[in-house]
C-alpha cells in the first residue's frame, strides 16, 4: 500500500499525544499528510476526518490503543468498527507491557498491526497472540529542546522526572483472595527483585507451572492481565528503591510527579517535589539539570523515552540496564548504569560525577551526540516509515 495520509490522535494520555505531534513533524517534513483526531471533539473529527481519508492512501498511527479501545464514535450501530469499514490499516505502538490490553487484542480491527517498544513485548505477542502481525520492534525516541543552559549553569544537580505509586497500594490486589494466594504473589515478587534481569511473563509461567502442571498456554494467556499488579509493585519498589537511597545518602535529588510525598524515607528533605508536569515541563526540568535519572519499567529488551530525553537535553543520564540499551550505550563512555541490586553504589557514582564536572560533561557530550544521530522522535519516525516500506 502507498499511502499519503496518515491520522494520528490527539486529547488523550498527554505524553502520548506529545509523541503523536512529534510523530507528526516529521511525517509533514517529509510531504506526508497528516490529519488530527481530537479525542476530546468526537463529532467535529469525525467530520473532518470524512474529508480527509481518501480510499487506499490513507493509514492510521496511535500509541496504545487510542482509537480502537471501544470508543462509541468508531463503532457502528451494528458492532462494525469504522476502520474496517474504510479498510484503513491500524499501526499501534504500545508503550505499555502487552498484557496490559488483552481485551482490545481480542477486538482489533481487521488490519492491525502491534508495535513493541520492547523485544521481550514482541516475543510475548508472538507466544500469546501469533494471529496478530507484531514484527515491528520501535522504541521509544527523544526530544531535545533549543535551549541548551550550560551544564555549569544549572539549577539541579539530580533530576528525576516520572510519578510514585506506594507499595501499600497494592496490597490489595495481593492479599485480595486467601493465605496460599498471597504467598504465591509474593513469590512471584520476590522472584523478580531478586532476579531483576527476568521478566513478569518468565517468572508468571515458571510459577503458575509449579502449582498447575496440566496448565494449558490458554489458561496462561487468561491469567496474564490478571498479574498487572506485580508488574506495578516490582517497577514502583525499584523506582522508590532509587530515591530513598540517594536522598538517604545525602544527595538532593528533585522529582517531577505526583505520589513522592508517601515515599518512605529517612530524609525526606531531600526529595524536593516541583509536582506533576507535563511533557514540556519534564524537559525544561532536566534541561536544568547536570543529572538525570532513569528507572527502567522492567523493560528488559527495550528503552525509555526518559534516557534519550535526558541526553537530548544534555544532561548525564543515569540508568538501570537491558539487552538494547547496552547494546546502543557504553557504560561511563556515554552513560552512567547501575545495577538494580547495588544501589549504593549509585549514590558514591553520583557524588563522584558531581565532584568530577569535566567528567559529567564528558559522558553528557558523548551520550547528547549518541542520542541526537539515532533516537530521536525523528530518527523513529524515518525508522517505521522505513519498515511499512
Amino acid at each position: 500500500m502507498k499511502f499519503n495520509k496518515i491520522i494520528i490522535f490527539t486529547g488523550g494520555i498527554e505524553t502520548q499525544e506529545f509523541f503523536s505531534l512529534e510523530m507528526a513533524d516529521t511525517f509533514v517534513k517529509l510531504g506526508y499528510q497528516v490529519f488530527d483526531f481530537d479525542l476530546t471533539k468526537e463529532l467535529g473529527s469525525m467530520e473532518k476526518l470524512l474529508l480527509f481519508y481518501e480510499p487506499e492512501k490513507t493509514i492510521m498511527l496511535t500509541f496504545n490503543f487510542h482509537g480502537i479501545s471501544g470508543e462509541e464514535i468508531f463503532v457502528d450501530e451494528w458492532g462494525k468498527l469504522f476502520w474496517d469499514e474504510m479498510d484503513i490499516p491500524c499501526y499501534n505502538i504500545v508503550v505499555d507491557h502487552p498484557l496490559y490490553y488483552h481485551k482490545f487484542l481480542k477486538k482489533r480491527p481487521k488490519k492491525y498491526y502491534h508495535i513493541s517498544i520492547d523485544r521481550c513485548h514482541q516475543k510475548y505477542m508472538k507466544k500469546f497472540f501469533p494471529n496478530v502481525d507484531s514484527d515491528i520492534f520501535l522504541p521509544l525516541g527523544g526530544t531535545a529542546l533549543q535551549n541548551d543552559i550550560p551544564l555549569s549553569a544549572r539549577k539541579y544537580d539530580v533530576m528525576f522526572t516520572g510519578n510514585y505509586t506506594a507499595l501499600d497500594t497494592f496490597k490489595q490486589y495481593i492479599t485480595r483472595l486467601d493465605d496460599d494466594y498471597t504467598a504465591f504473589y509474593y513469590g512471584m515478587i520476590d522472584d523478580l527483585l531478586n532476579n531483576t534481569d527476568r521478566t513478569l511473563e518468565e517468572v508468571a509461567e515458571e510459577h503458575i507451572r509449579r502449582e498447575i502442571p496440566g496448565v494449558t498456554e490458554d489458561e496462561l494467556k487468561e491469567t496474564m492481565p490478571n498479574l498487572n499488579f506485580i508488574d506495578l509493585y516490582v517497577r514502583f519498589y525499584e523506582r522508590g528503591e532509587l530515591v530513598r537511597t540517594l536522598a538517604e545518602s545525602g544527595i538532593k535529588v528533585h522529582v517531577c510527579g505526583e505520589g513522592w510525598n508517601k515515599l518512605i524515607c529517612k530524609n525526606p528533605e531531600n526529595v524536593i517535589s516541583h509536582g506533576s508536569k507535563d511533557s514540556y515541563q519534564c524537559l525544561k526540568m532536566i534541561g536544568n539539570s547536570r543529572i538525570s535519572l532513569n528507572v527502567m519499567p522492567w523493560f528488559k529488551d527495550g528503552a525509555h523515552d526518559r534516557i534519550f530525553n535526558s541526553c537530548l537535553n544534555h544532561a548525564l543520564c543515569v540508568s538501570d540496564d537491558s539487552l538494547y540499551l547496552k547494546a546502543i550505550f557504553k557504560d561511563n563512555s556515554d552513560i552512567v548504569f547501575y545495577d538494580l541490586h547495588q544501589m549504593d553504589q549509585v549514590a558514591d557514582r553520583i557524588k563522584e560525577l558531581l565532584l568530577n564536572p569535566g567528567k559529567l560533561r564528558a559522558i553528557a557530550d558523548a551520550g547528547l551526540e549518541v542520542t541526537r544521530k539515532s533516537h530521536t522522535w525523528e530518527c523513529r519516525t524515518k525508522e517505521l516509515l522505513k519498515q511499512l516500506g
